[in-house]
């Protein structure tokens, strides 16, 4: 049993990625993005500890889940539980797992983030980078400011540089 520090949930989020989705939003952020839509998921001290088995049974009630979206606060920064969060609904069927995080992937792949690789080798599709108010676009379907990339995940890792995914699902 897993603890993660948990802002909230959306049972069938339609702005998180593509599809009915599960959205897990952690709590704490070291970044503190200027215009960030969710700031009260900022403070490490805030939100309440949830169970990761609590978690997934919570997801996978919904009968049309088309994926699961890790957001917040900042993922990365508690890297290590959603890995097994991720490993859990892949091995329950879910085949769809993104995370947004302020970092840029060249950070997370050179370990300046512990436990992020780990993360990393579980998800499809990460949103990388910090939201920039100045760039924010409504013309992206599932980013906040067009610094952003959707990245393809299991290709970058296979071919060792960052590949976008560039899919109409997600751009």
């Amino acid at each position: 049993m897993t603890k993660i520090r948990l802002a909230g949930t959306v049972n069938d989020s339609i702005t998180d990625g593509p599809g009915l989705r599960f959205a897990i939003f952690v709590q704490g952020c070291p970044h503190n993005c200027p215009g960030c839509h969710n700031p009260q998921t900022h403070d490490f001290a805030g939100g309440k500890d949830a169970d990761t088995d609590d978690l997934l049974e919570q997801g996978l009630r919904n009968p049309l889940l088309c994926g699961v979206t890790f957001s917040g606060g900042e993922p990365m920064c508690q890297a290590r539980a959603l890995a097994e969060l991720a490993r859990k609904f892949r091995e329950r069927g879910v085949d769809d797992i993104a995370c947004y995080t302020g970092y840029l992937i060249e950070d997370l792949l050179a370990g300046k983030v512990d436990g992020a690789e780990e993360l990393l080798r579980e998800l499809d599709t990460l949103v990388d980078g910090p939201f920039i108010q100045a760039r924010r676009t409504y013309e992206a379907k599932f980013k906040g400011s067009d610094n952003q990339r959707v990245i393809d995940v299991q290709a970058t890792l296979e071919q060792g540089k960052v590949v976008l995914d560039t899919s109409e699902r997600w751009n």
